[in-house]
């Protein structure tokens, strides 16, 4: 009898009476499981090699977070310097401990790089670039894009991608998936690729990458399940959803949440302002009911990575849709009031005292978005300085944390070079008005109270340190 070459495959067909397509969806299963196995194989063995793309606040700490466990790391940034301070084993991070890299470099356990070739060497990558607006306040996604441009450049079978990087619901799947499968390699049969939202909150001791739990969500079920294996080497709970449209879309929620109700706090300031009454109290007499309250406070204006911006990427994503995101909406419309809203304050205290605005002499305590931190990001005192250099004013600043401020005008570029002032009695007795931005740890407010003689308080920093003599205006 002639044996057909295909024979083993046609009895196979006639045991099972299985259709080609059928026993091609077996193969397919079975070499899933085959990859989802090395991966996981590798990640329990700790023989893994990670790669993290952009060195920033949430890329850095991750990278070291799996240096840390034992996994060997490479880092890509295009920062030469940042690359070079690592592999010499320093941290430009307040959050990363010099020590703690130079200790990790030593052992072998990281390497920086700006270029992208050793992406191919990683079993595992993670995207934690920028994720900026553009200046009609539209997503810009430039910066994943050139990272996975970078990856499928060195994309090859037995890989996990893995995107941080906030981004509006639909980007791992409607762009990074079509843009990896270019390559011929497939989703589950040769590399995996999920969505985990980074979770920072810079200068926070207590929660860090190890304690703040995890969303994983994959645009495969394998890809879910080997990000979430892996990320539990590294934290101690993971929270796994259906998919990355999901876990996309709960990092856009988190912060949409804070950024409605600061607005909400933010509104409410005005209307005190206006009766007359304490803000702060107002919120901590509210606070005292043990359910359904919440407390936010105002403040200057929203800053950071990512309030100001995470609600324009689902309302963006809304309008696609055709729905109108109203919340989010009026929410960044009354926090962008803010910056404003400070410099009428100052302008009102200078104008019970018989002076006017421009020629005034004004200091700012603090340029950071937040305190204890050095992240200028968005920060609200960039265009407060600007407002008040646009109407006359004379500004001066000191912070603890950033010895050098560059103030953003309206159309985007650099206005003014400012440079931290040491708090010496003279300069706190002999501005106009002292303006307290961002209330740093490190300012003795007690004495900042007995010396200015007019005191915008915009933390509340001032509770309970106010001299009688001294008139203090709060939000």
């Amino acid at each position: 009898m002639c044996v057909p070459e295909n024979w083993s495959v046609v009895k196979v067909l006639l045991a099972f009476d299985l259709s080609p397509s059928e026993l091609l969806d077996r193969h397919e299963r079975r070499e899933a499981h085959m990859l989802k196995k090395q991966l996981n194989s590798l990640i329990g063995d700790r023989k893994a090699i990670i790669g993290v793309i952009g060195l920033g606040y949430a890329g850095l700490p991750l990278l070291v977070a799996f240096a840390s466990r034992g996994f060997k790391t490479i880092g890509f940034d295009t920062d030469d310097s940042r690359t070079a301070e690592i592999n010499n084993g320093t941290s430009y991070l307040e959050a990363v401990k010099t020590e703690t890299i130079s200790q990790l470099t030593a052992l072998g356990q990281i390497y920086a790089a700006s270029t992208f070739e050793r992406l191919s060497e990683c079993d595992a990558i993670f995207i934690c670039v920028p994720t900026p607006l553009s200046k009609t306040k539209e997503p810009d996604i430039s910066y994943i894009l050139k990272a996975a441009e970078n990856i499928r450049a060195n994309l090859r079978r037995g890989q996990l991608i893995v995107l941080e990087s906030t981004t509006y619901p639909g980007t791992t799947e409607e762009v990074l998936l079509p843009m990896l499968e270019e390559t011929g390699l497939k989703i589950e049969l040769d590399f995996l690729l999920a969505f985990s939202p980074e979770r920072i909150d810079p200068g926070n001791p207590i929660f860090t990458t190890s304690n703040i739990p995890k969303i994983v969500g994959g645009v495969s079920p394998d890809s879910t399940i080997v990000a979430a294996y892996l990320y539990s080497q590294i934290v101690t709970d993971v929270h796994t959803v259906s998919s990355a449209q999901v876990a996309e879309a709960t990092k856009l929620l988190e912060n949409t949440y804070r950024a409605v109700n600061i607005g909400l706090a933010n509104e409410l300031s005005h209307l005190c302002y206006v009766l007359r009454v304490d803000t702060w109290e107002v919120i901590r007499a509210a606070a005292t009911k043990p359910f359904g309250f919440m407390a936010f406070y105002p403040g200057p204006g929203i800053g950071g990575h990512c309030i100001p911006l995470d609600p324009h990427y689902l309302s963006w994503k809304a309008r696609q849709h055709g729905f109108d995101s109203r919340f989010i909406g009026l929410a960044e419309e009354v926090n962008s009031t803010m910056p404003g809203h400070v410099v009428n304050l100052i302008a009102d205290g200078l104008n019970e005292q018989k002076k006017t605005l421009k020629g005034s002499h004004i200091l700012i305590l603090g340029v950071t978005y937040k305190r204890d931190v050095a992240d200028v990001r968005e920060s609200p005192a960039s265009t407060i300085i600007n407002t008040l250099l646009s109407k006359g004013a004379e500004v001066s600043y000191h912070d603890p944390f950033k010895k050098e401020f560059n103030v953003i005008g309206f159309n985007g570029e650099i206005v003014a070079r400012l440079s931290s002032v040491p708090l010496t009695d003279e300069n706190l007795s002999k501005p106009d008005c002292v303006v307290v931005v961002t209330d740093h740890s490190a300012i003795d407010y007690q004495r900042v109270a007995q010396l200015a003689s007019l005191i915008v308080d915009t933390r509340n920093a001032l509770d309970s340190s106010a001299s009688k003599a001294t008139r203090v205006i709060k939000l």
